[in-house]
């Protein structure tokens, strides 16, 4: 089953959430910072592996250049990080819809 969290790094003023598959991976991860809370990542691991296996370099460049860079390694420590929460799935998927419409909009 998967899980959803948040945690906060406060050196960059980032909030970073991240949805964790059942085998402690992170499947997508979006952050927001600074004062404005303004989307900065929303990358997906399905479409990463989409890209690695059907795209070529320059579409794998442009799409990290517009989502970001996912997360790679086991999320298994996530509640020791600063400020650590669960949160809902429902949540994450209100802040997956925000970043991505407004990280599309900026491209």
């Amino acid at each position: 089953m998967a899980t959803w969290f948040r945690t906060y790094y406060e050196d960059e003023d980032l909030w970073l959430y991240i949805e964790v598959d059942d085998e402690g991976w992170a499947a997508r991860q979006l952050s927001f910072g600074g004062q404005d809370s303004r989307p900065v990542r929303a990358a997906s691991l399905e479409e990463v592996l989409h890209l690695r296996d059907d795209a070529d370099l320059v579409a794998m460049f442009r799409y990290e250049q517009q989502y970001g860079v996912l997360a790679e390694g086991a999320m298994d420590c996530w509640q020791d990080q600063p400020q650590a929460a669960e949160i809902s799935a429902e949540q994450f998927e209100r802040l997956w819809a925000e970043a991505r419409r407004a990280l599309a909009e900026s491209a």
